[in-house]
């Protein structure tokens, strides 16, 4: 699932076309080992013996076991979509390359058999061969299964929900969203031209208002008594 309940991606989420390539040539370097043994005479480009299709024990312990294995860790890696299953994936593919490439040496020890003699006139031939089998086959596998695991085992910043999300949600958002200091919104009670706008028209209407102050009202009054002209400056002369 691809987030929890509060809304953001689990940890062991991932995208599901973040192991689909590596999957993918997994599935055919698994398709490849297991199958050119079978396949591989009809070519004249085989293991001993000679033949189409021949099955033997050692043949079914060397070359289809670790091929069926890289195939199925291949298509893990291009099913999975948390990280569990595609790194159980990529570390089956890796222990299956590694098998084709330690296989033939330790067969002997485990009685399991050989793989055979390679069928070839020259030495280029044989080191083609044994490349194409074994050695360089397992190399392929455990280098394309080790990329699958280093992408799959971390978490990228991609798969982590923006921080910038929650706030964007506001009161329709979950109730556990992490409060981020710093990051909170100016209160809606202030307007917004309160911080940058001086209140002017505060002192326009005092400056047309009267005052009311005992001098203003000792100025009207004397200027409607008889001898009003007298307490004007310069005083008239008679």
């Amino acid at each position: 699932m691809k987030y929890t309940e509060n809304g953001r991606p689990g940890a062991l989420w991932m995208p599901r076309s973040r192991g689909s390539v590596s999957g993918l040539l997994l599935v055919i370097l698994g398709a490849w080992g297991a199958l050119v043994p079978f396949v591989g005479p009809h070519f004249n480009f085989a293991y001993t013996p000679d033949q189409d299709w021949a099955w033997s024990t050692a043949r079914g312990w060397l070359e289809v076991l670790p091929g069926a294995a890289t195939v199925g860790g291949g298509l893990l890696l291009i099913v999975a979509g948390n990280r569990i299953t595609a790194v159980l994936g990529g570390w089956l593919a890796v222990l299956a390359g590694a098998w084709f490439v330690v296989g033939g040496e330790i067969a002997p020890l485990l009685g399991i058999g050989s793989a055979g003699d390679p069928i070839a006139a020259t030495e280029r031939k044989r080191a083609a061969l044994e490349v194409s089998y074994f050695s360089g086959l397992g190399a392929l596998i455990i280098f394309v299964g080790g990329v699958a695991l280093a992408r799959t085992a971390v978490r990228l910043a991609r798969d982590v929900e923006p921080l910038a999300a929650p706030l964007e949600r506001g009161a329709s958002g979950p109730a556990g969203d992490a409060y981020l200091p710093g990051l909170e919104e100016p209160s809606s009670q202030v307007a917004s031209g309160a911080l940058t706008q001086p209140r002017v028209e505060r002192y326009a209407a005092s400056e047309a208002e009267p005052k009311r102050g005992w001098r203003r009202q000792g100025a009207g009054a004397a200027a409607g008594s008889p001898g009003a002209a007298y307490l004007r400056w310069p005083h008239p002369q008679g």
